[in-house]
């Protein structure tokens, strides 16, 4: 009888790959965030602030500039796309787990967070509901890269582009004061405090992830 006998590397190697964290799932789980919801986070984070960068720099612009009208023209495509993304972003948010909070966490801090996302969203969406408002002042709907077409539902307000322009730009300031705030918030988790508040949003897994639920 030949018997069977486990080399020493090969052993290293299993209990090496045993070790490793469970693959992202698309959903979040106790410990971590999803791969959709991670995505979904960074898009959103990244199209802001190229929204907010093109808003700054148009201001800035001629009228016989050649991007006079094909930078509006973006920012209002971007701006309807982003909308629907953040629609889906709240819904699949509203159906998917929570992670838990870092344990050195304390209460406040936790409804400090709380009530800095609900200003984000409640922020996003206002600021793309202003600039939908400047964007139908004059009746005409927004084409959104020639794909289709968002009508102008109200026009009639005295002074609408006027106005909601205004909103739009202090809302726009706003907005980015606070998602840098939120962004400080999160470098010092990380630096300072040493927990897994920005790992968990950069997709590094948690060991303790459930290897048998990897969409959990």
């Amino acid at each position: 009888m030949i018997g069977t006998t486990e080399t020493p590397g090969y052993s290293r190697k299993t209990a090496a790959l045993s070790d490793l964290p469970a693959r992202i799932g698309i959903r979040n789980s106790a410990q971590d965030y999803g791969l959709l919801a991670i995505l979904l986070h960074w898009l959103v984070a990244l199209v802001v602030i190229a929204m907010f960068t093109l808003g700054v720099w148009m201001t800035g612009l001629s009228y016989y500039d050649d991007w006079y009208k094909r930078g509006p023209e973006i920012h209002k495509s971007i701006g309807i796309l982003l909308f629907i993304v953040m629609i889906g972003r709240v819904l699949w948010r509203s159906i998917n787990t929570t992670p838990e909070d870092e344990p050195g966490i304390s209460a406040l801090q936790r409804q400090l967070a709380h009530t800095v996302h609900l200003l984000l969203y409640a922020l996003l969406f206002a600021l793309m509901i202003s600039g939908y408002l400047i964007s139908t002042a004059d009746g005409k709907p927004i084409h959104v890269f020639d794909l289709f077409a968002v009508p102008a539902i109200i026009s009639d307000i005295p002074n609408m582009e006027d106005v909601a322009g205004e909103v739009h730009w202090y809302i726009a300031l706003t907005l980015i004061s606070l998602a840098g705030l939120h962004a400080t918030a999160a470098l010092k988790h990380h630096f300072i405090d040493r927990d897994r508040t920005l790992k968990k949003m950069l997709g590094i897994r948690s060991s303790r992830h459930n290897p048998e639920n990897p969409d959990s």
